[in-house]
């Protein structure tokens, strides 16, 4: 892999954050029903580790002399809150994978720095993973 290929994929990484934080903040307003209050919170909950992550993608993109895109991918409809943490646990799942990937990469380029940031971002959404399956299994057996 190129250090091109590596911008390019983080690029791909800046859309699908810039789609997480319009998905949580979406959700959050969207969100209906007895859950609302604490679904509501937990998507508000969690849009600015998303921010976060989205600048710190930008900021790297451009220090490796790339052009941060600022076109978010699809945001996936959900009707109900059921839908809505099951959209969101696909998406933390497929985060977590492209973060450990693309770490692996950084690490194969010898950007310990950024292999680092990675792997913290990857820790980051399989923790946001894991507390969206603990409330989708709360949802199951209620």
């Amino acid at each position: 892999m190129s250090a091109q290929d590596l911008i390019d994929s983080l690029n791909d990484d800046l859309a699908y954050e810039l789609s997480a934080v319009i998905q949580y903040l979406t959700y959050a307003a969207k969100v209906s029903g007895p859950s609302r209050p604490e679904l509501k919170a937990f998507f508000e909950a969690e849009i600015p580790d998303e921010t976060g992550h989205a600048q710190y993608l930008a900021g790297k993109i451009v220090a490796m002399g790339g052009n941060p895109t600022t076109t978010p991918k699809p945001v996936p409809e959900a009707t109900s809150a059921k839908q809505m943490l099951e959209e969101i646990l696909k998406a933390e799942t497929e985060a977590h994978d492209r973060y450990a990937a693309r770490a692996a990469q950084a690490e194969a380029l010898g950007m310990k720095g950024l292999q680092v940031q990675l792997e913290d971002m990857a820790r980051d959404e399989s923790e946001h993973r894991d507390e969206t399956q603990r409330i989708l299994r709360r949802w199951e057996t209620d």
